[in-house]
């Protein structure tokens, strides 16, 4: 017997009587729920493992562990509380795993999901009146102060929604103003990072005999599955994940504001708290950090940037999403929708197809929406492979050892890039999904589909987020190690013309390209064939898996 079974054993309570709850891998908390109010000895809970789900895409190593972990630990914690406790292995979805314990309990109730991708898979289930569904009580806002907010339909603007939550629960409000005299410091917290004061060195947390089980589970059966896996930060028990957000409180939140959008190699996350994994399956709660940073003593700038990404960003991606069942319903008419998960390229790089169960009634692989046209192929860098650009390669190792980086790297250089080489916004979806250990439908599609490559246009967002190698050199210190020269032949600059240039006719009337457009008007032709070119030389090296070098860019013809 292993590890979790024999303590799950020793623990095990009569499970006679008792009023039963579905607890997917994402609602791992007692603090919300009926089990935060409920005597916990009437109630038992469903724990499903799923090696299935696991196999849908190449996802991160470290991601697997973090979910299975912090599952088994959640179980473990119930169970000594007096909750009864049934886990389960399933092998497909989760509705099949489910259905005998109805016939056997009767109704089970669960918070309603999340993903989107879970709420299709049981939704048979619901339908049938064997899963009853009751509020997520994880969410800050509902879905009419969405509206309230951003608006009854597209274009959904965020610093709006955010205003109205703010304006309702007093947050950093002083009377009817906000504090400070503005709702958001944005503007403020752009300074980049040149070496004082010091970031912090990542936690990290005690090993225990659940975690090592997981990563030999993990190993022995997921081995094919890309990333490298370290136990050692990995936060799994409640007691971890005080321990992560007390450092964060301390070492982080009082630089975080100004440094917030700054990049280095010295530090993959420099003042970010780290905490995403870990909300985004409440094992830390959005109210209770909100709440406690609120409540501290910090600069303002700090305090409003971190409430605007809980209290903000995060809600209001998570409503656009509902709202638009996944992107499959947008204000242009329904979108594709691809018919199983997408691998975000790895069968391409890896040379072997990635294989998961395909089983009648699954889940689908989620919205193909793409504004702008781009269907290019993830190119094999972002597996790994060397590309030549010193940002894109030191923040893919980066991906690929801790499952993380920040959303800056994210959006500035990952999506930057992708965007600028007409990349299908779908598999840089996929991948994202794959690679990044907080990442699940509802917010990743909404910031790569959404704001990271403007696939759905201006639904939640006011234009596509590029930039040239003006932005790179400004942010960040990654330009220091790297062949190209920014100021010079750095080709993130001809790809950001050749870009509004390819795209004028979908780009020209929006009012924050207005000046970029005159920009470009004024380019000289030569330059303007020349950054074509470029666009051409860096997409076909990328995508044959070679490295871009300034020996590779083409001629400028003066």
């Amino acid at each position: 017997m292993s590890v979790f079974r024999r303590k799950l054993a020793d623990h095990r309570a009569d499970p006679r009587g008792r009023r039963w709850l579905f607890i997917p891998y994402d609602q791992l908390s007692d603090s919300i729920g009926p089990l935060a109010r409920e005597d916990p000895k009437t109630l038992g809970i469903v724990l499903v493992e799923n090696p299935w789900k696991a196999a849908r895409r190449p996802y991160h190593k470290q991601k697997l562990a973090l979910i299975l972990a912090n599952l088994r630990h959640f179980a473990l914690e119930q169970v000594a509380r007096g909750v009864a406790v049934r886990h389960l292995v399933a092998h497909g979805p989760y509705r099949k795993a489910l259905e005998p314990l109805v016939s056997e309990l009767g109704t089970i109730k669960m918070m309603a999901p999340a993903e989107r991708e879970l709420r299709a898979d049981l939704q048979t289930l619901v339908d049938a009146g064997g899963l009853e569904l009751i509020p997520h009580e994880g969410w800050l806002t509902t879905h009419d102060e969405f509206r309230a907010g951003a608006g009854e339909g597209p274009p959904w603007r965020m610093d709006a929604f955010y205003r109205c939550v703010r304006q309702k629960t007093g947050i950093l409000m002083e009377g009817t103003k906000p504090a400070g005299g503005k709702y958001s410091f944005d503007r403020e917290n752009r300074l980049p990072w040149r070496g004082n004061p010091r970031p912090p060195a990542p936690p990290t947390f005690p090993l225990d005999p659940i975690k090592e089980e997981v990563a030999r589970l993990i190993e022995s059966k997921f081995g094919a599955h890309p990333g490298r896996l370290d136990l050692s930060t990995l936060p799994a028990t409640a007691t971890d994940a005080d321990a992560l957000w007390s450092w964060a409180k301390r070492e982080c939140l009082p630089t975080f504001g100004p440094y917030e959008d700054a990049m280095s190699v010295q530090s993959t996350g420099l003042f970010h708290t780290r905490i995403s994994s870990l909300v985004n399956i409440h094992r830390l709660l959005p109210a209770g950090v909100a709440g406690d940073v609120i409540s501290m003593d910090l600069p303002l700038s700090s305090k409003e940037g971190f409430i605007r990404q809980v209290l903000g960003w995060r809600e209001f991606v998570h409503h656009v999403h509902v709202a638009t069942d996944g992107f499959r319903e947008i204000r242009a008419g329904n979108t594709s929708v691809a018919s199983e998960p997408g691998d975000g390229g790895y069968s391409r790089w890896a040379g072997k197809h990635w294989t998961s169960r395909k089983l009648r009634g699954d889940p689908d692989g989620g919205a193909q929406p793409s504004f702008l046209g781009s269907d290019t192929p993830l190119p094999p860098a972002y597996w790994g492979e060397e590309s030549g650009f010193a940002c894109l390669d030191r923040i893919i190792s980066d991906v690929w050892t801790e499952g993380y980086s920040h959303h800056i790297t994210r959006l500035m250089v990952l999506c930057n890039l992708a965007t600028l080489l007409d990349v299908s916004p779908r598999q840089l979806t996929d991948w994202f999904w794959a690679a990044y250990t907080d990442a699940y439908d509802w917010v990743v599609e909404p910031n790569v589909l959404g704001m990271g490559t403007f696939a759905v246009g201006e639904l939640m967002t006011t234009k596509p987020y590029v930039s040239g190698a003006a932005y790179l050199l400004r942010m960040s210190d990654y330009c220091e190690g790297c062949s190209f020269d920014p100021k010079a032949n750095c080709p993130f600059t001809s790809l950001y013309w050749a870009f509004l240039a390819r795209h004028a006719a979908m780009l020209e009337d929006n009012p924050r390209l207005r000046m970029p457009m005159v920009s470009l008007g004024k380019r000289p032709v030569g330059r303007r064939h020349y950054d074509q070119s470029v666009f051409r030389a860096v997409g076909e090296t990328l995508l044959r898996g070679d490295v871009m070098g300034p020996e590779k860019l083409p001629k400028l013809e003066v």
